[in-house]
């Protein structure tokens, strides 16, 4: 086993993955200050929170992440409810893969029994016959067939965000809300950071700022290929319905549906090259309606809560940047779609590189410097 680590720890980011950097370091009693900014639009606040990540056709580094995350939360979960933290907006609701004819989720059926040896937590899958979805998920449309995947499960990004930190100051950390700065200390090498005009020394900088993390690492000279992919979330709420219980729906293309305890229904997500313009549009939220409505005509008499918007990480290649950049500098961000199902275990490698030890999961489909 390796020794304790003695040295600090710097974490830059205010959502999932820093929280769960913060969080993993300090479990290990490590010295760790988190500084958390103040940019609208993070991914954590906005993302819908589903949890299912094996319908993914692709089979690469990136699904295995998402996979990876999947299979830890049970175990996260349990140690956070030890820290005094068990509001953290997981449930296991399970998944209803839906589509109007039956042959279209055979292909689905398929891929996920293929994946059931190495990831049980699926669970046993069962297809079902119309009306059997719409009284899962009251709704949706009658004539719908569906898929049931048991092991899928939602997320609160706020919630398990600000869970983790909680534990994570219990356990000795320090939160410093402000925006940090990279020091230069020759050649690529970071020594702290300065927020507000202090100096915060570190051994050790991770940088897990979602979409912002390449305009934090340009003051050490290096341009990272990550930037922001917007998402325009609509939340409805449908009253006097008990849909604490209701099932993640994911048809297959977009919006998918998925609900949370009094009477909450969230709508997603429109997937925009929009920069950092945070708005809702029109045309986002009209599209996603009629979409919407079309998939579950039970949804017209809901009502209009809010519209949330985010900036998804994104890589010019699908996989995040998960590694080290120079000599004392980690990132640790890009998980796209994926970042509430993949960011925690993505927190807890970044969290195992920096105190120097050897993570569980290959990271080198990951590695920041692959373009250069």
């Amino acid at each position: 086993m390796p020794g304790a680590y003695t040295g600090t720890v710097v974490v830059v980011g205010g959502g999932i993955v820093a929280a769960s950097v913060a969080y993993h370091l300090a479990r290990q009693a490590v010295a760790v200050t988190v500084i958390t900014g103040s940019q609208i639009g993070t991914a954590t606040d906005a993302g819908a929170g589903i949890v299912c990540p094996w319908t993914d056709r692709l089979d690469d580094a990136a699904y295995q992440l998402a996979a990876d995350g999947a299979r830890y939360y049970p175990e996260l979960l349990a140690a956070l409810a030890d820290d005094g933290e068990s509001d953290t907006g997981y449930a296991n609701v399970g998944a209803l893969c839906v589509a109007a004819d039956p042959a279209d989720l055979s292909a689905t059926a398929a891929l996920l029994r293929s994946r059931l040896p190495v990831s049980p937590e699926i669970s046993e899958v069962t297809e079902l016959d119309p009306p059997e979805p719409s009284r899962m998920f009251p709704p949706l449309a009658e004539s719908l067939s569906g898929l049931w995947v048991p092991g899928g499960a939602r997320i609160d990004g706020r919630k398990i965000r600000d869970s983790l930190i909680r534990a994570a100051i219990r356990r000795g950390a320090r939160q410093v809300h402000g925006s940090a700065v990279l020091d230069h200390v020759g050649g690529d090498r970071s020594a702290g950071v300065t927020v507000r005009d202090k100096r915060i020394d570190a051994d050790v900088v991770v940088v897990a700022a979602g979409a912002w993390t390449a305009q934090i690492c340009v003051s050490l000279g290096w341009n990272l290929a990550i930037g922001p992919q917007r998402g325009q979330i609509l939340h409805v709420e449908v009253p006097d319905a008990d849909t604490a219980s209701w099932p993640v729906v994911l048809p297959s293309g977009d919006p998918y549906l998925l609900s949370f305890p009094a009477g909450r229904v969230v709508l997603g997500a429109t997937r925009e090259e929009a920069g950092f313009d945070y708005r809702a549009t029109v045309g986002g939220i009209s599209g996603l309606l009629t979409a919407a409505l079309e998939l579950a005509p039970g949804l017209r008499g809901a009502t209009m809560l809010e519209t949330r918007i985010g900036f998804r990480p994104t890589t010019r290649d699908g996989l995040p940047l998960l590694g080290r950049l120079g000599e004392n500098l980690i990132i640790a961000a890009g998980n796209g779609a994926e970042g509430l199902t993949a960011g925690v275990w993505t927190g807890r490698m970044a969290a195992l590189l920096a105190m120097d030890q050897q993570p569980v999961t290959d990271l080198s489909p990951f590695d920041p410097m692959r373009f250069g």
